[in-house]
């Protein structure tokens, strides 16, 4: 009985299709809650602060952009499906946490410099939250989307 109740889940999971707004959900909320709840427990203020505003704003952004890039207007680019689960993954890793590495380092020198806030230490938060934030969604809706597509024939 348990082995029947284990294929069938795993089938009703990879047949549920591939639902963006509810993946972006879920990239927000997830954050927020876990590093909202290890700020409160820590004692952390500035961390339960961040993990409704610079973490799962990241998350759900990013999220969002990944998942519209993969879908690609429904029909996704041959090359997104034909590439090995695992260098697609780390290609679109890197990409996404390195530019929000930059985003988040550029953030943190520009805006001290050139506008009347002061340097603080929210901003010194967004060059670890950011690429943090983009690598595990970005890992996340990979590997979700493509759990629910399939290798156009070769």
């Amino acid at each position: 009985m348990s082995a029947t109740k284990d294929r069938t889940s795993r089938n009703r999971a990879a047949s549920r299709p591939f639902t963006l707004w509810r993946e972006v959900m879920t990239a927000y909320a997830a954050p927020a809650l876990m590093a909202g709840i290890a700020g409160v427990v820590t004692g952390q203020q500035d961390l339960t602060v961040a993990a409704c505003t610079s973490i799962a704003g990241t998350s759900a952004v990013v999220a969002f952009l990944v998942g519209t890039w993969l879908r690609h207007g429904g029909q996704p680019r041959r090359w997104t499906t034909t590439t090995p689960l695992v260098a697609l993954t780390a290609a679109l890793v890197i990409t996404a946490a390195g530019a929000a590495a930059l985003l988040g380092w550029f953030t943190a020198q520009w805006l001290p410099a050139h506008t009347p806030l002061p340097a603080a230490p929210w901003l010194e938060r967004l060059r670890i939250d950011l690429p943090v934030s983009a690598a595990l969604a970005t890992t996340i809706v990979t590997l979700r989307w493509r759990s629910t597509t399939t290798a156009p024939p070769t």
